[in-house]
């Protein structure tokens, strides 16, 4: 507890000591053509920002040639017109950003009783990260990232409900029809690039908790996903690795394309959502990536992931994905249109393997904003809590989940946005498991949304 208090205590300090975020519209889409104009030739010096007679590093995290908007979770990329919500500041030769994200908020899961499987309560999911980065001579950049999450305190440590949901435990039973909270310490990393020159780079990034390179960006900070409190059912099929209590990952860029592969622990978190997991460093995955122009970014992964699960440690993973993000800034400070469609597969044996899909959007108009996010995945009669008996061995289940949501800004008081929402789902299973869930259920929320401010670098 000493380690959260002093951790609390210097986040406190940065937040109290924040500028309020500058705001000039025309720089950021600026920066980005001029990216893409010069084939992303040394960004750092059209991303820079004035202070005092210093001009501050504001390039990517892991490179010094890469505008600061690419930035995703882990190692990953977004694309370049991606919005970025935060404060910055500065402190000598670093360069420090804040986000975070908090959900107040009432859930119902399955409004109209059509099945037995649903639940309601008021909760408030939450994550808040802070990162720093600096140069380091003429061609080093150094950065490190810590990020947590109350989901323990403000969740419980049986999560909140979402039907269909699978993954982790409780109090020795698996979690279902329910989302795990994340833990406390979601991610403390190190990351270090070396320019080769303009056009490539060589980085090394280690974690404990951190990311490996797997799947797309992680749901919670995909900008198509921002405005939604859930999490995505394919969760862990395609990016439940966002947490790892150890990881370490080599990777190479050349122009915008990135090669890079990881050692980690399998094993997700376990129930103690405050303590440190035992790294085993017993997998392996490897993900390429390629950014063809300033709206776009792909990526397709693969990985061995051994023993993921805790109530069944036998089994072991190989899990690929592939997702295409985009992004467009339509004009202002804050309008954007974000997207996502990604795919990820498990693969444990010749009886077990199931595919999930997902496509989700984000229209941002300023203060106001449309959502929406489709899924199509399988899962086991064992994932969903059915004894052997109910089905056969190895009976498969397709599920369908529509989510549409809106939210319009209520006030801003200095860089911290309040925007009032709601959202509403319905899920469609398989016809054998409409005795149990009813044929379409229903689920609606609202909620009090609290968030940064969008981050328009100054020129």
């Amino acid at each position: 507890m000493k380690t959260l208090k002093n951790l609390l205590c210097c986040l406190a300090t940065a937040a109290l000591s924040l500028p309020a975020t500058a705001q000039h519209e025309g720089h950021q889409q600026q920066a980005q053509d001029t990216t893409h104009q010069m084939g992303h030739q040394d960004h750092s010096q059209h991303m820079g920002m004035q202070h005092g007679d210093m001009q501050m590093p504001m390039s990517h995290a892991f490179s010094r040639n890469l505008p600061m908007n690419r930035n995703a979770s882990g190692t990953g990329w977004l694309p370049d017109e991606s919005p970025m919500y935060g404060n910055m500041y500065h402190r000598g030769d670093w360069m420090f950003m804040l986000h975070y994200n908090l959900f107040l908020r009432y859930n119902n899961q399955d409004v109209f009783e059509a099945g037995n499987r649903g639940d309601s309560q008021f909760d408030a999911p939450n994550w808040l990260m802070l990162m720093g980065q600096r140069f380091v001579g003429d061609r080093g950049l150094f950065r490190v990232s810590g990020m947590i999450s109350l989901d323990p305190l403000t969740v419980g440590g049986n999560g909140y409900p979402l039907l269909f949901q699978t993954g982790e435990t409780f109090e020795g039973s698996p979690l279902i029809d329910r989302q795990h909270p994340h833990d406390l310490f979601s991610e403390l990393s190190v990351g270090y690039t070396h320019m080769l020159s303009e056009e490539a780079d060589v980085f090394v990034y280690l974690g404990y908790p951190g990311e490996p390179a797997l799947s797309n960006v992680a749901f919670m900070h995909r900008p198509s996903a921002l405005n939604n409190p859930d999490s995505p059912l394919g969760h862990h099929w395609q990016d439940a690795t966002h947490i790892t209590f150890g990881v370490a990952t080599l990777g190479v860029r050349y122009r915008n394309f990135k090669l890079e592969g990881s050692s980690f622990t399998g094993r997700e978190p376990d129930e103690e959502r405050y303590d440190f997991d035992k790294p085993r460093f017993d997998s392996r995955a490897v993900r390429l990536t390629y950014n063809p122009g300033p709206s776009w970014s792909l990526q397709a992964s693969t990985a061995y992931v051994k023993s993921p699960e805790v109530a069944e440690p036998e089994e072991d993973v190989y899990r690929s994905t592939a997702s295409v993000l985009y992004g467009k800034q339509l004009g202002g400070s804050n309008r954007f249109l974000t997207a996502t469609l990604n795919w990820g597969y498990n693969y444990v044996d010749a009886h077990h393997k199931e595919h999930s899909v997902l496509l989700e959007s984000n229209l941002q108009h300023d203060r106001f904003a449309v959502y929406g996010r489709y899924e199509w995945l399988q899962k086991s009669a064992a994932e969903l809590g059915f004894e052997e008996g109910t089905f056969g061995h190895d009976a498969l289940f397709g599920i369908q989940a529509l989510t549409v949501g809106v939210n319009r800004q209520l006030a801003q008081l200095g860089t911290v946005n309040l925007h009032l929402g709601a959202q509403a789902s319905v899920f469609r299973g398989s016809s054998n498991l409409h005795p149990y869930y009813g044929e379409l259920p229903v689920s609606a929320q609202v909620y009090l949304r609290v968030f940064p401010t969008i981050m328009v670098p100054r020129q």
